[in-house]
């Protein structure tokens, strides 16, 4: 997902007295760079900052609840010239993590997170294939098929993924520059279309449940500009079986960036939509009563070039991760649903969407 909450994590580790700089001899994303799979699910120890994304949207029909969920896993390397065949106990990288829950029907938010040094049954992930686990909390891939489960205290899930469509490459074949500048850039792909199965547990009731999931994988060496706040990020997954990713920064000013994207459709193509033309505009805002952090809320997006114009809603407002004493950091991440019309005929879905830097701006910090 676009620099996503890693970043934001990875500025409170890299504050941390690990006795390791690190914002030294890494790679920055470059264009012409091959993604090779299942080689490239895996770690990537050469850039400072990784990702593994999962968001989505399922159902109980027996109950007729509906939920959303995010499971998040951070991988920050704390130096490039680290001796990586130094003992099992070197702290080379930190892995931090987010696990949340939408109970959309009784407008409900639960969210965890925990971060952990890289170690023997601690937190690792592996160079060839994915496998990313901190804890109890883990993504593993299998020929096609993608498990991901956490559980903490009365709330827990456990999901079997399974994609409907190829993966995606963002930007020039998954080299997804972030602004002009020549170094903002990432490696960036997506499984937009994952179907899901599995358990939930909610307040300690376990539902069966079933819908869809997406699935973002990023890394990286870059930074957010001294002129830049934050970012709004929006996945769409539409019922007529296309998908949608648009995102863009903010800038200090107040001033939108250029938006970018990727409609997928139905039959798996793409098409890029970094010179078209997208609209975001906020309808309403939503005021946190945790934090004071004022977010928008509700949108209009547009893209005349394939005649889409939604409304998108989030599934409830509050739906705000406050990163406590561990890491410090506030952002809001949640399930929304989508309306409205493309090529002059009624679309409808549903999706997420990731706002940061309105608790605050992180420009000139990444």
């Amino acid at each position: 997902m676009y620099l996503t909450m890693a970043l934001l994590i990875c500025l409170w580790i890299s504050q941390t007295n690990l006795g390791v700089a690190a914002d030294q001899g890494f790679q920055n994303a470059l264009p012409g760079r091959n993604l090779v799979f299942p080689k490239d699910h895996g770690q990537h120890p050469d850039f400072q900052t990784e990702w593994w994304y999962f968001t989505g949207n399922v159902d109980s029909p027996g109950d007729s609840g509906a939920w959303g969920f995010q499971l998040t896993f951070f991988r920050r390397s704390m130096g490039a010239g680290i001796n990586r065949g130094a003992s099992a106990w070197a702290v080379r990288d930190v892995y931090p993590a987010h696990f949340a829950m939408s109970d959309i029907t009784n407008k409900d938010f639960f969210h965890s997170q925990l971060i952990s040094r890289a170690g023997p049954g601690l937190a690792s992930s592996a160079t060839d294939k994915l496998d990313v686990k901190i804890r109890d909390w883990k993504a593993t891939m299998d020929g096609n098929t993608i498990q991901i489960s956490a559980r903490e205290g009365d709330y827990a899930f456990s999901f079997r993924l399974l994609s409907e469509k190829p993966l995606v490459l963002h930007g020039m074949a998954g080299f997804s520059r972030k602004s002009d500048a020549e170094n903002q850039a990432s490696y960036y792909y997506s499984f937009t279309r994952l179907k899901a199965e599995g358990t939930l547990t909610f307040k300690g009731t376990t539902h069966t449940v079933s819908g869809l999931a997406w699935m973002d994988h990023e890394f990286g060496s870059s930074v957010v500009l001294p002129s830049q706040s934050g970012w709004d990020w929006f996945s769409v997954q539409f019922d007529d079986g296309t998908e949608l990713m648009v995102s863009r920064m903010r800038r200090k000013s107040g001033e939108a960036e250029k938006p970018f994207g990727t409609f997928v459709n139905k039959d798996g193509s793409i098409v890029d939509l970094e010179k078209q033309e997208i609209v975001i505009s906020a309808r309403n805002t939503w005021t946190s009563p945790h934090t004071g952090a004022r977010y928008p809320s509700g949108w209009t997006l547009e893209i005349p070039s394939l005649n889409v114009e939604l409304q998108i809603e989030p599934a409830l407002k509050d739906q705000e991760l406050a990163g406590g004493e561990s890491f410090g950091v506030v952002y809001w991440e949640g399930a929304v649903a989508v309306t409205g019309m493309r090529n002059g005929r009624p679309v409808q879905g549903r999706g997420y969407v990731e706002l940061t830097g309105y608790a605050g701006s992180l420009g000139g910090l990444l």
